[in-house]
């Protein structure tokens, strides 16, 4: 009697400190910081305790409307403790250090997933994400999940040598052309393209010369950039544009740059899917399948006039 009194107890205890336990995660107020991290808690499906984010998450469209602390780095900690948060998870490129230093300082928990920006870290970074947050099962299975992708997409039929152009542009900025070391860089090769300014490194803007000299046949461009140089059109207006076969030919793929360069869960789909837009472009056979709903398009219209422009 006393040792089923004693066992009683005990779950009693055990039942409670859970309770207890649930109860502390449940009220924690966690910002995050880095897109791919942002899109990684999405997919966990725990994400219910940031209630704040900074500039880089645009995904999911729900934490895209959280307040933003800033940008990824260039934090300032008094920004960051406007919104009193419990715990921070951070990319491991958020920043300034300083900045994330004092955070800890008063009290603020302050977690950083340190991950190398390739595809091959995807996995590890889904699988750390889901140490932090106690969802190790559904991290495991993401990440093979995520990992099979990856090994199908390099195991395809290499594609007819094709040089392409990978465009970077903000907002107010002048268009760049992706180089080594870049993000871009890596889903050009990823998706069996030549990088047609890979003997430069990181993003440069370059002019008509280098242009006619890369002589890229596909161009690629994020749907905001096009907006933000104004439309396909000016695209094909930047000076020596019309010298290239891209050019001749207007031969445009458009991507979601934020899952695609943001190496998160959702970046092998993105590969997936543009690796089968190069294909319909080159009109290769179609051997690539994408298991979500495609996020990039082809795109050859006709030219417009327009005076969006390249710095040489």
């Amino acid at each position: 009697m006393n040792a089923k009194r004693l066992m009683r107890r005990s779950l009693a205890v055990l039942l409670m400190g859970w309770l207890t336990t649930g109860a502390a995660l449940a009220s924690e107020r966690w910002v995050v910081l880095g897109g791919d991290i942002a899109e990684t808690l999405a997919a966990l499906d725990a994400d219910i305790n940031v209630i704040a984010r900074d500039d880089t998450v645009v995904h999911p469209p729900a934490m895209a409307e959280l307040p933003s602390v800033g940008y990824l780095r260039q934090l300032s900690a008094e920004s960051v403790l406007s919104v009193k948060p419990d715990q921070v998870l951070a990319a491991g490129h958020a920043g300034p250090k300083e900045v994330l230093e004092q955070l800890a300082a008063v009290g603020v928990s302050v977690e950083i997933i340190n991950a190398p920006p390739s595809l091959n870290a995807i996995a590890d970074k889904v699988r750390a994400v889901g140490q932090l947050t106690d969802r190790r099962d559904a991290a495991g299975t993401l990440a093979d999940t995520l990992n099979e992708k990856l090994d199908r997409l390099a195991n395809l039929p290499a594609l007819p040598t094709t040089r392409a152009m990978f465009i970077m542009l903000h907002s107010g900025l002048t268009p760049r052309a992706a180089g080594s070391d870049t993000a871009a860089h890596s889903a050009l090769e990823a998706v069996g393209l030549a990088n047609a300014f890979a003997e430069m490194q990181g993003y440069h803007s370059v002019g008509a010369e280098a242009l006619a000299r890369q002589a890229p046949e596909v161009v690629i461009v994020s749907e905001r950039g096009l907006a933000a140089m104004g439309g396909e059109a000016a695209l094909w207006q930047l000076p020596g544009m019309a010298l290239t076969p891209a050019g001749r030919e207007q031969q445009l793929i458009v991507i979601d740059d934020q899952a695609l360069l943001g190496f998160g869960p959702r970046t092998p789909d993105q590969l997936l899917t543009l690796r089968q837009d190069v294909e319909a472009l080159l009109g290769a056979p179609t051997s690539a399948q994408a298991n979500s709903v495609q996020n990039s398009s082809v795109q050859n219209s006709t030219a417009q006039n327009s005076t969006a422009q390249l710095s040489p």
